[in-house]
């Protein structure tokens, strides 16, 4: 449906707008290097030069939309701020949404409608692109007080054109300004028309003089229709036709027509025996197809009461494989939880069937046991240790007890 919208829509729009774009792009580039936008943002950003269809979307083109869209940004925040809005030039990581939600915000803000959705944007290409880039170029252009004017045309000078009274009639002056150049071959055939002229003038002068009797040709004719055959070939005159005339276009059209009604007259008589060919052909057609519809028309009515019960039993299959398919994901699902419970069954099962661990318990007590032995006798050494130094210990503080009970000795007369 979507399809068929878009060639609706081409078709109200005509035959030439799905190439209206490259025009809008070439004229967009045009504006672009008028405001000089080599030297502001390409090399400050270190850019190539856009080519003359870099923005347009078309399967025949090479596309970056990464790089595109980046490069959109960059010449749209440059232009609003040359048409005397301040905004942010777009960092590369920006959110895309963001960046041209703002962009359109601007382009509101100078009065232009924006009937299309942001996403298109989003592709960096394509004909809304073209469009907003378009629009802010403009702006651009006006702020700086820029307009392009009407291109003139130089008036080509035409020479004034001689009008022949006598076609028949050749003078030796127009002979001389439409004669090409011979070929190599064929020079020695040409006519030397210096010579001629030459030769006409003397003899303009000779009977411009009056002569004082009868001339009278003391030639023979035999003689002189030899000369003439022999002459002959040399008097071939070669004149160039101009194109630029306008009877010879007059003359070719004329030409054209005539060839165009002599062939009508001919194809007419052809085209209108085929068209009641045609005619019958399609007459007998119908009525067959008639006739055909009429004899088929209780099969199908069969074949249609057949197809809706073979749509009817397609929408229970459909229904029926959907309950088969709900079921088939909880049996499978049943079958996992019981492939569990069988799993850990047999873990039980062979813990307790094995004697493994019975004996493990067995050699761990008889180890606790010697374990349990060895740290008596540990105790018990430590405990004799330990009433050794009691021992010891009251047998110290005894002696000392005795040593500060010893009375001092008497002192004597000399003292």
């Amino acid at each position: 449906m979507a399809e068929y919208g878009r060639r609706g829509e081409e078709d109200e729009r005509g035959p030439g707008a799905a190439h209206q774009v490259f025009v809008v792009m070439e004229c967009l580039l045009e504006k672009l290097k008028v405001l000089s936008y080599e030297e502001e943002v390409l090399a400050k950003h270190n850019m190539k030069n856009l080519t003359r269809h870099y923005f347009v979307s078309s399967p025949y083109l090479d596309s970056n939309p990464g790089e595109q869209f980046y490069m959109f940004t960059i010449i749209a925040a440059w232009l609003i701020n040359e048409a005397g809005r301040p905004f942010t030039e777009p960092q590369e990581y920006d959110e895309p949404n963001a960046t041209v939600s703002n962009i359109l915000a601007e382009l509101r803000a100078f009065g232009v409608k924006v009937d299309f959705p942001p996403s298109k944007l989003k592709s960096g290409s394509g004909e809304f692109v073209c469009f907003v880039l378009d629009r802010l170029a403009e702006e651009a252009l006006r702020r700086k007080g820029f307009s392009f004017k009407k291109p003139t045309y130089p008036t080509e000078t035409t020479e004034e054109e001689s009008v022949m009274e006598d076609d028949a009639e050749l003078t030796l002056s127009k002979v001389e300004e439409t004669l090409e150049e011979p070929d190599d071959d064929d020079q020695e055939n040409m006519m030397d028309l210096e010579a001629l002229k030459l030769r006409t003038t003397h003899t303009d002068a000779e009977l411009s003089s009056k002569p004082d009797e009868i001339l009278e040709s003391t030639v023979d004719a035999a003689e002189w229709n030899l000369e003439v055959e022999r002459v002959l070939p040399q008097l071939k005159v070669t004149v160039r036709t101009d194109n630029k005339d306008w009877r010879i276009h007059v003359d070719q059209m004329h030409q054209h027509r005539d060839g165009i009604k002599s062939s009508l007259k001919e194809a007419k008589s052809y085209l209108d025996k085929l068209q009641e060919d045609i005619g019958k052909t399609l007459e007998k057609v119908s009525s067959r197809e008639k006739y055909i519809n009429n004899q088929l028309e209780n099969l199908i009515q069969e074949y249609r009461s057949a197809q809706a019960k073979l749509s009817e039993a397609k929408e229970q299959y459909q229904q029926a494989s959907g309950g088969v398919t709900e079921r088939t994901r909880v049996l499978a699902e049943i079958s996992e939880e019981l492939e569990k419970v069988k799993q850990e069954m047999e873990e039980k099962g062979s813990s307790m069937s094995d004697g493994a661990p019975v004996v493990k318990i067995k050699q761990s007590l008889t180890k606790l046991k010697q374990e349990i032995v060895q740290m008596d006798v540990r105790i018990g050494v430590v405990q004799h240790t330990l009433l050794q130094a009691k021992l010891k210990e009251k047998s110290n503080m005894t002696r000392d007890m005795h040593a500060t009970n010893i009375p001092e000795p008497a002192a004597g007369p000399f003292t």
